[in-house]
């Protein structure tokens, strides 16, 4: 991802809230058969304060990525949306598109059987909570081996990137009056090609910009 200045994010804290709203990720890699992408869900590493995630894969998805052996590429996608020229008033301009994602870069460490259960227990935990009735990985009707035989067929990680690439843009570039019309035009439902999470997400850089002057 091609970076600017201007819409940079680097901080970890504002990229660790990024991850943890948006758990589907992609997950590249190079291989000697060309690019490979698959996507699975995250979390981050609950025993870590940086930008450490944890998850898992499908077999044989370990072996076509080279799991453990090879750099990883994951790309985390925020809230996103087409932005008209005809938003900003009777001026040149031309249509954009706001977004928020990040793309962690790293060789991840392969998890001992143990931690991947552990790991997918918390998957299936945070997902569940949501629940009218939530069924954790566990409970019956579930029993012990059944949930060992699940684990058997995948394979998790641990990623704690090399590289990490935050990308923020959203109307940074324009008057804040401009950007205020922006976000009520996506709150009225004027793009339908736009994330609903995107304007609250607008609403809340702007609120931070402007604390900062």
């Amino acid at each position: 991802m091609r970076q600017n200045p201007s819409f940079a994010m680097t901080d970890v804290g504002e990229i660790r809230r990024l991850i943890d709203q948006n758990p589907w990720v992609t997950i590249v890699s190079a291989t000697d058969q060309g690019l490979v992408a698959s996507h699975y869900a995250v979390l981050l590493d609950e025993g870590r304060d940086d930008l450490t995630i944890v998850g898992h894969v499908g077999k044989p998805d370990d072996l076509v990525h080279g799991l453990g052996e090879r750099e990883l590429l994951v790309v985390v996608q925020g809230p996103h949306g087409y932005v008209s020229p005809g938003w900003y008033g009777d001026v040149q301009s031309v249509p954009t598109w706001n977004f928020v994602s990040a793309h962690l870069s790293g060789v991840p460490e392969v998890l001992t059987p143990e931690e991947n259960l552990e790991v997918l227990g918390r998957l299936v935990a945070r997902f569940e909570s949501g629940m009218p009735q939530p069924r954790l990985m566990w409970e019956p009707p579930n029993d012990p081996d059944f949930v060992r035989r699940l684990e058997r067929g995948t394979v998790g990680f641990r990623l704690t990137p090399t590289r990490v690439v935050g990308k923020r843009k959203l109307s940074q570039n324009k008057p804040d009056e401009v950007v205020e019309t922006v976000i009520a035009e996506l709150e009225a439902g004027g793009s339908p090609y736009a994330d609903p999470r995107l304007p609250g997400e607008m609403r809340r850089d702007l609120h931070t910009r402007k604390a900062a002057r």
